[in-house]
Parts: structure tokens; sequence; C-alpha cells
């Protein structure tokens, strides 16, 4: 199989990974009496032991240098009920904590009220890869919540998708 030498067009390119479908978090952190933070589609696990997971964000973010600033992060998943939350924090330029109910982590990191569960994360390592900044964080202390009826936020192919909608396999 040969492959053209032509450049990925960034539409296209961005077509085509909305095919694989995510969760929606909101990472959040807390430094000088001010919640900062965004909503992030590309958060997943990285190592079991010592308990890593990872997160992507733009290096042009306003939100990050702060959560750097202050060392440590919580991943806030989602529920199917947060899409408000998730538009609100994926903004920029607002105020994103506007009517968010929170409670500080262990920490010190916000958790937003209503989320199905949540991680809070030092920072490990931060890796520089294209336009993004990949981070590493340590899981120090993590909260599933046990509500049956509860279902994740997903994101596939541009829209917020309900997994109770479609049935699961």
């Amino acid at each position: 199989m040969s492959f053209s030498s032509t450049a990925i067009e960034p539409l296209r390119f961005r077509e085509a990974l909305g095919y694989y479908a995510s969760g929606i978090a909101v990472i959040t952190s807390h430094i000088d009496g001010e919640p900062v933070g965004f909503t992030c589609q590309s958060f997943y696990s990285v190592s079991m032991s010592p308990p890593l997971v990872s997160f992507s964000v733009m290096s042009g973010s306003a939100s990050y240098p702060k959560i750097r600033q202050a060392g440590r992060f919580a991943v806030n998943i989602l529920s199917d009920e947060q899409v408000r939350i998730s538009n609100q924090f994926a903004r920029r330029g607002t105020d994103k904590w506007h009517e968010i109910e929170w409670q500080e982590s262990p920490l010190g990191n916000p958790i937003i009220a209503g989320s199905l569960h949540w991680l809070d994360c030092e920072i490990y390592a931060e890796h520089a890869a294209g336009d993004h900044l990949i981070v590493i964080g340590e899981v120090k202390a993590l909260n599933l919540q046990e509500a049956a009826a509860t279902q994740p936020l997903l994101y596939f192919k541009g829209q917020y998708r309900n997994i109770a909608a479609h049935g699961v396999v």
C-alpha cells in the first residue's frame, strides 16, 4: 500500500477524528483565590502504577498557564445532564464559573457538582506536541459516583450523544 505525500487538510483531519467517540471532562484548578477550568475531550489513562492520566490542551490556552502554576488539577467527568457546563467551559473570555456549584477536592481543586466522578491530580509531566501540550497527572484522590441511572456525556461526529438513547450492547 502506498500513501501520497500530500499534506493532510486540517478540516478533513478534524472530521476523521470526529468518528472517535469520547467522553467530556472539565479540567479545573484553583489558584490565588480564583477557580479556573476548561472543557476537554482528549483525556485518557496512562498508567496503573503509578496511577497516571493525561489530557491535551491547546498551547494558546488562557486557562492552562494558571493550572501549571498551581501544579495540580481535577478531572471532572461530566454526566449526560451537564451539556450546559461543557459548553460554558468551552468558551473563551466568559465567566465560566457563573452559576456553577462546586466544592474543593482534597488537593484544593474545584469539583463540579453533579459530575459523574472526579480525579484529583498533581502535574507529573508536560510535553509539547504540535499546537498542543500533553499534560500527565498523577492521581492522588478520586471519587466514583454510584448513581446507576447516570450516564456519561459523550461527543461523536460533532455532537453530544446519549448512550441510553441508543441502547448499550
